[in-house]
């Protein structure tokens, strides 16, 4: 099916009624160029539904950068329960439904835009289902395997109306689960406006803004809970090991808000009370976390930044245990399997390998799989200008002939 006329709704001239939610730092430092591109357009009503994390004093309160930001807030939704369980999660996902359910009726928008894979996202996008709110969507048909946060991005995709993907295979991925090619935008990770976009400290700013002096070698650090195993810090034993035994400076940022987080942060002050030359962050604002990849020497963990965004410096990456298994990854990337996660050694092994000046020189030129900085531009724009009319009525692929099994081939 082709995609409506573009004349669908021409007579209606009142502004484009467009909702964004946001549940952490991590997703508001992906949705701040979109969020500025559609302030600006003429057309657009913009508001912004807070919820999560964002309200959370334990995760920083990072409600605070929407504010000073200036970015019109629809709703703040209390939904985080204090809990480090995954009942607490499905609990959480319980609150931001009931939540969402009347700030969606009190300002109801035209389009609902989500982001990634998150848990907490299933609330909106249920909420805006039943609402009969269209839905567009950022970072569909990606893979993480070692975590719920997979099946929440398939889960996303089939309730969407919209698509932007990071990239052409994931672009692929989403037809091949059924969406009408016209829906689906290869627009880039919207996470890479940053580095073409906003200015980045020097390291000078960046170290008076951190509070430390970076002596080389310099790794970051982001450790997640592996949601889709029943103990969701079976592999930090090995990751924590590895960091105890490695020699330099090392920064750490806080986990996000998923079962085990409660017991990641205090085993990574643990660390920093014992470890020299070891620093913790609870909050880092999207400029100073991006100037800091800019910086450092490596990274390590298992974050999905050090994937998508660390490829746009060239920065080595050793990535630990199964959380992004199945992701695409540039060269920039050393996998740790999953089945060698309970082995330091090797995690050990692949940070100084990431850390040579050896594997530095080989990522010279290299291109990161995700974009150049240039989707929010695509993602506003066709937010804003894709008719409404009949977008809520999708049109499915048609079944491929099968001869029944009883009846003597053709």
């Amino acid at each position: 099916m082709n995609p409506p006329s573009a004349n669908s709704g021409s007579l209606d001239t009142r502004k484009r009624r467009i909702g964004v939610v946001t549940t952490s730092r991590a997703d508001y430092s992906h949705l701040y160029w979109p969020l500025r591109e559609l302030a600006a357009r003429p057309d657009v009503e913009l508001g912004v539904f807070t919820l999560g994390a964002h309200l959370s004093p334990a995760f920083g309160s990072t409600i605070r950068e929407i504010e000073r930001d200036g970015f019109p807030i629809q709703a703040r939704i209390e939904c985080l329960l204090s809990s480090d369980t995954d009942t607490g999660m499905a609990k959480t996902i319980g609150l931001a439904i009931l939540g969402l359910a009347d700030a969606l009726t009190n300002w109801r928008p035209d389009l609902l835009l989500l982001i990634a894979d998150r848990y907490e996202m299933l609330a909106p996008a249920s909420a805006a289902l039943a609402l009969r709110i269209p839905i567009a969507h950022i970072e569909g048909g990606e893979i993480s395997q070692g975590a719920i946060d997979d099946a929440v991005r398939n889960a996303l995709t089939k309730l969407a109306h919209i698509h932007f993907t990071s990239t052409e295979t994931a672009r692929r991925r989403v037809i091949a689960m059924g969406e009408e090619s016209w829906r689906v935008h290869h627009a880039g990770a919207p996470s890479l406006d940053h580095l073409r976009r906003s200015a980045l400290l020097d390291r000078s700013a960046l170290e008076a803004r951190l509070g430390i002096s970076l002596v080389p070698p310099t790794t970051l650090a982001a450790w997640h809970p592996v949601t889709i195993l029943a103990d969701t810090n079976a592999e930090a034993d090995a990751f924590f090991s590895a960091l105890a035994a490695h020699q330099g400076q090392l920064l750490f940022v806080y986990p996000n808000s998923d079962a085990g987080s409660l017991a990641l942060m205090e085993r990574t002050r643990a660390l920093a009370q014992t470890r020299p030359n070891t620093y913790l962050f609870v909050n880092l604002d999207p400029i100073t976390y991006w100037s800091l990849l800019g910086q450092v020497d490596a990274m390590i963990g298992n974050s999905s930044s050090g994937i998508m965004e660390a490829a746009s410096f060239a920065l080595p990456v050793v990535n630990a245990g199964m959380r992004q298994q199945g992701r695409e990854r540039a060269s920039n990337t050393i996998d740790v399997p999953a089945n060698s996660g309970a082995d330091a050694g090797l995690i050990l092994e692949a940070l100084r390998r990431a850390l040579s000046q050896d594997f530095r020189a080989t990522l010279r030129g290299m291109e990161n799989p995700y974009g150049n900085g240039t989707a929010s531009q695509i993602i506003a724009r066709v937010l804003a200008e894709t008719p409404l009319e009949g977008l809520l009525i999708k049109q499915h692929a048609s079944l491929p002939i099968q001869e029944h099994p009883l009846l003597p081939t053709r």
